[in-house]
């Protein structure tokens, strides 16, 4: 376990505690000019996930949800999403995580994602597998739709969409749908237990620790137009093997 990687899991543990301390009680919510929700439980929380990296990597960037982008001198930044599921958090209900990326130059490295009411955390550095609760995870071998369990998150904007129709042949051929959203279903993903999510709606800070880990899982992780991550993506297509990834891929791209 590398530097980077300790200093995540210990500012994820610092997070939890902070997080966990607001849950449940009824806070201020207010919305951002995105009209997304923010409350000090968010803002609290980042603080205490910066100044840890912070403490221990002060030459590094450091992109957060709540405080902004501030670039270091050194070729690295990290990726922060306090609470990611602010929704779910003020409405009490567990589907919300912490998550914490590292991105060296322009390539993914580093992922960290806590679930305090999940009770869970995975984490991945590239080249070294991924875990679950420090267990070694490894997706399925599943490659045919008709074997598939799918998940789906965040598909308000698909609906209005010219892929609209090719999702819904998608939905018709998989052996199951769920919408376990969020963090969960890239957990499952990676843990093997599901084989196929697709997602609209999302920022980098969502799914950049979750991209870490479903690849160093074995599986692929692109956006839904089957390019490479970057900060301006807004969408997912991700699956537990290539070729049920291309076949997703060739079904939403002829929509």
């Amino acid at each position: 376990m590398s530097p980077f990687l300790q200093t995540a899991i210990e500012a994820a543990q610092a997070a939890q505690k902070v997080i966990q301390r607001y849950y449940r009680q009824e806070i201020p919510v207010e919305l951002k000019a995105d009209q997304s929700p923010v409350t000090i439980a968010d803002v609290e929380t980042e603080k205490t996930i910066k100044g840890i990296i912070t403490g221990a990597f002060p030459a590094h960037g450091f992109f957060g949800e709540e405080t902004g982008h501030s670039t270091g001198s050194a070729p690295y930044t990290w990726l922060i999403d306090p609470i990611d599921g602010t929704k779910s958090f003020v409405r009490h209900y567990p589907f919300f995580s912490t998550q914490i990326a590292l991105m060296h130059t322009r390539e993914l490295v580093m992922g960290v994602s806590s679930a305090p009411e999940f009770e869970e955390i995975a984490y991945a550095e590239k080249g070294l597998g991924a875990y679950l609760d420090d267990k070694p995870i490894r997706v399925s071998g599943v490659d045919a739709f008709s074997d598939a369990t799918l998940s789906l998150g965040n598909i308000k904007t698909l609906a209005g969409s010219d892929r609209w129709e090719a999702l819904g042949s998608l939905v018709r051929q998989v052996n199951r749908t769920r919408g376990y959203g969020d963090f969960y279903h890239y957990h499952l993903l990676a843990s093997g237990r599901i084989d196929l999510v697709v997602e609209s709606d999302v920022n980098i800070l969502d799914i950049a620790a979750l991209a870490v880990i479903v690849r160093e899982a074995g599986g692929v992780f692109t956006d839904l137009d089957g390019r490479e991550l970057t900060l301006e993506t807004t969408s997912v297509l991700a699956a537990a093997t290539p070729a049920l990834h291309a076949r997703a891929l060739d079904l939403l791209k002829g929509a």
